[in-house]
């Protein structure tokens, strides 16, 4: 079993979904948290409870991604609490399906740019400025970079930057032994627009099961597992690669 005893983990867009279980995998192993939030306190509070339900230590941060004063001031209220920071989880992200690049808002276009493209490159590079050599970094993307999708250009878009800058930290953060890996999973439940807009009835949950793993969608306990692997002492020559958490399929 993984053992993070003693190690900092920091998990941006982790008050729910995928960040959260990878907050609550970490906590489990020992690791100290920091919940990163942008504006729902509730869910970031009831994130930090279950955290600490564990026995270990966390703290919640505010802190919008796109903006580089808010960045800094997680990582610096990480280290102030903590001391030091051994993994960074770069998560947070929007989603947005169903919109055709013809209708698409100037408010959607800043929105989604800010978030996942320059959110994830702040993350990253302040990532590398403060993880201890030999820490850990991830970068979660999304299978729909694969190929091009009807209705998430923008999205899709979006999340391909954060794969390929963590590519290129990976051969940079190389020589302090830190290794930067990417996870891109597919279709999670409980998780972005399965919270927020595709209601659990939904024929589309099907469709997106059907040829999968148990012809079911993703968790993010799933993507948890595979960012527990990326933490720990079996990874620690792994870096540079992306792991699809697809249950089998693509997308």
């Amino acid at each position: 079993m993984t053992d993070l005893t003693g190690k900092t983990a920091l998990i941006t867009g982790s008050a729910r979904g995928i960040g959260k279980a990878i907050a609550l995998r970490y906590a489990q192993l020992g690791a100290n948290i920091v919940i990163n939030y942008s504006s729902n306190a509730a869910n970031a509070d009831q994130a930090l409870k279950e955290v600490l339900a564990h026995g270990g230590q966390a703290i919640a941060v505010q802190a919008d991604i796109s903006k580089p004063a808010d960045v800094d001031h997680l990582f610096a209220q990480t280290k102030e609490q903590f001391g030091s920071i051994d993994i960074v989880v770069a998560n947070a992200g929007l989603e947005l399906l169903g919109a055709p690049i013809a209708d698409l808002t100037d408010e959607q276009i800043n929105n989604l740019i800010n978030v996942n493209a320059r959110g994830a490159l702040l993350t990253l590079q302040r990532a590398a400025n403060h993880t201890v050599d030999h820490g850990r970094i991830l970068y979660i993307s999304s299978t729909a970079i694969a190929g091009p999708v009807e209705g998430a250009g923008l999205y899709t878009a979006t999340k391909a930057p954060g794969r390929y800058f963590a590519e290129v930290l990976a051969r940079e953060a190389a020589k302090r032994g830190i290794t930067v890996n990417t996870i891109q999973p597919g279709p999670i439940d409980e998780a972005g627009v399965f919270i927020d807009s595709i209601p659990s009835d939904s024929p589309f949950r099907g469709t997106m099961a059907t040829g999968r793993i148990a012809d079911r969608i993703g968790t993010p306990t799933d993507v948890a597992d595979a960012a527990e692997y990326f933490a720990g002492d079996l990874a620690a020559w792994v870096s540079g690669t992306t792991l699809a958490v697809t249950g089998g399929l693509p997308q």
